[in-house]
């Protein structure tokens, strides 16, 4: 069983101990310590609630909206939603801040509580490092009975955030009809199923076919998007009838596309098609993480904005996009990020101006992504033991290659002339993680193998 507490939230597996899952105890300590950061923090009442389709969905979120309402705060409960759809509620409800039941990615064992201020944006470092301390200390009151907080719903915002898609101006629903696009959709049987078709079918899209679409949340597969999870719909559009596959997480913040062909179209081209798109019609800056692609500085500078690198992580991708002014942002997980809309990640804007894009294109989606340069990326882990000092080790292979190009905003990341490695320890796990990425797999996983031999070799000088 695992609980894993952080400055974004709390997450964990379903089932044992109190302190060592995510137990319903955990659950009212955790939400009562959010909810009474939010109170000490605003004036106002209203607190934004949905959650994806996961079977410990629901029981989760009545012992949330009931924590809230004991503090005496009132809870909008959007129901079976998708993460940017609550974001967006946030500010339109001028709600003090909100709580998104999903685990993302993570397997159905898993869930977790992602917490968000009242911009609808996930809550910084230090608002989190407060949240963490009110739980611990268990700073928090619960009111009378007659200064309960209220609780209603409201099942429109799915809606309601592909109405707001819509009024973009980048976003073209008569060139999307006019594609006539037929689109396979996999929504891994979460809140993707609910809302990816009816955005479609927004669009213009006629030809939609469902797998995967019925929101039970019983995944018929490993639910992050990647390719080796993604053999069933591949399969199916290899057949020869589709333009193109979309697929999305259970809680819609991530994307990718597959080819008319049945190939990967790239989760980390996903940032790179939009971003183009957007540039093209309104230059700016652009942002990503230190382990995305490459080839986003490449389209970036190539129409005259400049490129940004930020840590790892959806608040530090933001806290820069903010910072630079970009015009559009994210992770190469398939994370978008458009700031003329939201400050989230948002897998329903990314494919409304990714059809966009593909529709003005005119030509297939492969040879949409031909277009781009071609990168690898290598992903790769080193497992240590307790006794090691990471920190250290990292340093030592920052004087290794001081000679390169360094960044050391999120671990060590030396740039070579067309490669690059990042090395990141986890928070979790006695672990480096490298990435790597070259023009070619083969000599990105031989960079990332060469940086693994120098830290073993400082291992053993330390033996």
């Amino acid at each position: 069983m695992a609980l894993i507490k952080s400055i974004s939230g709390i997450r964990g597996t379903i089932g044992g101990k109190p302190g060592e899952s995510l137990s319903p105890l955990d659950v009212v300590k955790f939400t009562a310590a959010f909810g009474t950061y939010l109170k000490n923090k605003n004036v106002g009442r209203k607190v934004i609630l949905g959650r994806d389709a996961r079977p410990t969905g629901e029981s989760i979120s009545a012992i949330v909206s009931s924590t809230l309402m004991a503090l005496g705060l009132d809870v909008l409960d959007l129901g079976l939603s998708t993460t940017p759809t609550v974001e967006i509620a946030v500010t339109m409800e001028n709600a003090i801040g909100g709580i998104i039941i999903t685990a993302s990615h993570n397997p159905v064992q898993w869930n977790a509580l992602k917490l968000l201020n009242e911009k609808g944006e996930f809550i910084s470092a230090e608002d989190g490092a407060e949240v963490l301390a009110l739980a611990e200390e268990e700073a928090f009151m619960f009111v009378e009975v007659n200064k309960n907080g209220t609780y209603s719903t409201d099942d429109s915002y799915i809606a309601k955030h592909i109405e707001e898609i819509l009024k973009l101006d980048l976003v073209d629903v008569e060139a999307i009809s006019k594609r006539n696009f037929s689109i396979a959709v996999d929504a891994v049987n979460s809140t993707g199923g609910i809302a990816v078709p009816m955005l479609l079918q927004a669009l213009g899209v006629q030809n939609v076919t469902k797998y995967y679409c019925e929101p039970t949340g019983h995944f018929p597969h490993n639910p992050e998007p990647l390719p080796e999870n993604l053999t069933h719909i591949s399969s199916e559009i290899e057949k020869g009838k589709f333009d193109l596959g979309i697929v999305v997480d259970p809680d819609v913040d991530r994307l990718c596309f597959i080819c008319e062909d049945g190939s990967m179209f790239g989760e980390e081209y996903t940032l790179v098609t939009v971003a183009e798109y957007v540039l093209r019609n309104n230059i700016g800056n652009t942002v990503s993480n230190l382990s995305s692609t490459r080839a986003l500085k490449d389209i970036t500078e190539k129409a005259g904005g400049q490129y940004f690198a930020s840590a790892v992580g959806e608040v530090n991708v933001v806290e820069t996009m903010k910072a630079n002014n970009a015009v559009i942002g994210g992770e190469g997980n398939g994370g978008i990020i458009y700031p003329e809309f939201h400050y989230g990640r948002d897998a329903l804007v990314g494919i409304a101006l990714f059809l966009t894009h593909l529709a003005k294109f005119g030509k297939s989606i492969s040879k949409l992504r031909a277009g781009y340069p071609s990168y690898s990326i290598s992903k790769n882990k080193i497992e240590l033991t307790p006794d090691l000092d990471v920190d250290q080790i990292l340093t030592e292979i920052k004087n290794k290659y001081k000679k390169q190009p360094i960044n050391t905003v999120d671990g060590v990341r030396i740039d070579f002339e067309k490669e690059w490695v990042h090395l990141r320890k986890s928070n979790t796990e006695n672990i480096i993680r490298i990435y790597s990425e070259s023009e070619s797999l083969a000599t990105a996983t031989y960079l990332a193998n060469k940086i693994i031999d120098d830290i073993r070799e400082i291992i053993s000088e330390k033996v």
